[in-house]
């Protein structure tokens, strides 16, 4: 919604811009905020510290993760040695050749058991049991150059130390440390804003003069001109009045080429082409309005409102979490673990080349037994740039107090200033009336009249300065007191 209105406010400042009409102070802020590239900036770093905060709260809930992997073997992994395997294949051999010799025994003790003995001689064992020797030894074959395996692990954090925790809150403060610096940003714009806005006018307003001022010289120079002609003035007159036309030439030279910087500068801070042909509304007004305001103020109200404050406060907390944050890495640990495994082959019913699994379910514990006191040096250094933000902070609040105090004085200066300088703007155009009545009725000369159009010019030029003076000012003491919007 927000992007949509600055928007629309764009394009309509966009077409007044074309179609020639004015700007005002209003507009000329509107445009510098869309276009200043340092609070586009900022306002990203928000979304980033925003996005941090959400990735910093997932820390709290389980993690859930799969592995898989495949590994190809040159040998399989025999369970048997090359002698037991032998031994197997022979194993009726063997069983035979025993049975032969505890026969013979049998009949050489107990010649009366040798007709059944000899019937038993037989059998035929030798061939089973070696074919079942050949099987056992078949069976015994992991066959595991193929392996395969996966597994679903989740991990819950249960205790680590306070970090999960405090790294929350770091990332909640330095989301609300971003939007402070956009917002102090926001006023650096504002400011340099309205001092170009200013500087403009303050020149038009020049300029208007320097024209006037040039226009009165040359018309006393051709009443010079006359006047020599007839033998009233003298040809030192005419050179006089004829150098002053020079100068104030030059003069203007020098104002109209400043009020194009000044332009430039201005459609610059707007974000505007340099040479598109602005005009400001307050440039119209012969004589700019200025309300003496009540310049009381309270401390407090900077303190409670500068973001510079804010933004210090807000670091100091987040280097306060960061204490937490190195204690919690020498603290115990305790999470939950859960795994599901598969492998191929598998070993819970003997070696088959199946895909089988289990479940299992666990704690894991870390304890830091000894670390030669790293631990207690880190969390001292951390304590120490904790004390140097809460110094910076104290240091600001000192700084802050003598600029608001500075801010008022030189508001109230300035409302002096322009007092001064209306009392001095009366009394130059008194002087300059009764100097022109004089010249016209021949008793006073051009040199006169010459001083009293430059104290004219002087007063003007004076009265202008004051008045924006006055302005600019009050708009200081706002932003020392963290009350401009």
């Amino acid at each position: 919604m927000k992007r949509l209105i600055s928007l629309i406010l764009l394009l309509s400042i966009t077409f007044s811009l074309k179609s020639q009409e004015l700007l005002s102070l209003d507009s000329c802020r509107a445009l510098a905020i869309a276009n200043n590239k340092a609070l586009l900036i900022s306002y990203e770093k928000i979304k980033v510290a925003h996005y941090q905060q959400k990735a910093a709260f997932t820390n709290y809930l389980p993690n859930i993760s799969a592995t898989g992997s495949y590994m190809r073997n040159q040998k399989e992994i025999s369970l048997l040695n090359n002698e037991q395997k032998a031994s197997l294949g022979q194993l009726g051999t063997g069983v035979s050749t025993q049975v032969q010799a505890y026969a013979q025994q049998l009949v050489t003790q107990h010649p009366e058991l040798a007709s059944l003995v000899t019937s038993l001689s037989g059998l035929d064992l030798e061939t089973p049991l070696n074919a079942a020797g050949n099987s056992l030894v078949d069976a015994m074959r992991t066959d595991t150059r193929n392996i395969y395996a996966g597994a679903i692990t989740l991990t819950q954090p249960l205790y680590v130390g306070g970090k999960i925790r405090a790294y929350n809150k770091i990332t909640k403060y330095a989301e609300e440390l971003a939007r402070q610096q956009h917002n102090t940003g926001m006023q650096d714009v504002i400011l340099s804003t309205d001092q170009a806005y200013w500087q403009v006018v303050s020149l038009v307003n020049k300029e208007t003069l320097a024209e006037g001022y040039l226009k009165l010289l040359q018309k006393l120079e051709g009443d010079i001109d006359k006047m020599i002609a007839e033998g009233v003035a003298t040809k030192v007159d005419g050179l006089s009045v004829k150098v002053k036309v020079n100068e104030a030439e030059m003069t203007l030279t020098k104002v109209e080429d400043g009020l194009s910087l000044a332009r430039m500068l201005l459609c610059q801070i707007c974000g505007l082409d340099l040479s598109a042909p602005i005009t400001l509304l307050d440039e119209q007004i012969k004589d700019i309005p200025v309300t003496l305001t009540n310049n009381s103020y309270s401390l407090e109200t900077a303190y409670a409102n500068r973001s510079e404050l804010h933004s210090l406060e807000l670091a100091t907390q987040i280097y306060k979490q960061k204490i937490n944050v190195t204690r919690a890495e020498y603290l115990p640990s305790v999470a939950l673990l859960g795994n599901y495994l598969v492998t191929n082959p598998s070993v819970y019913n003997g070696f088959e080349n199946k895909f089988r699994g289990m479940w299992n379910v666990g704690v894991i514990v870390q304890v830091p037994i000894w670390h030669w006191g790293e631990g207690t040096y880190k969390v001292k250094a951390a304590k120490a740039e904790a004390r140097i933000k809460q110094y910076e902070l104290d240091d600001a609040k000192e700084k802050i107090e003598l600029q608001v105090s500075q801010s008022a004085f030189k508001v109230n200066e300035a409302a002096k200033k322009l007092t001064m300088a209306k009392k001095n703007l009366e009394k130059a155009n008194e002087n300059l009336r009764y100097a022109t009545l004089g010249f016209d009725e021949g008793v006073i000369p051009p040199s006169n009249v010459l001083e009293a159009h430059i104290a004219w010019l002087s007063a003007q030029s004076e009265k202008i300065d004051a008045q924006i003076d006055v302005k600019l000012t009050e708009l200081y003491l706002q932003k020392s007191l963290g009350t401009l919007k």
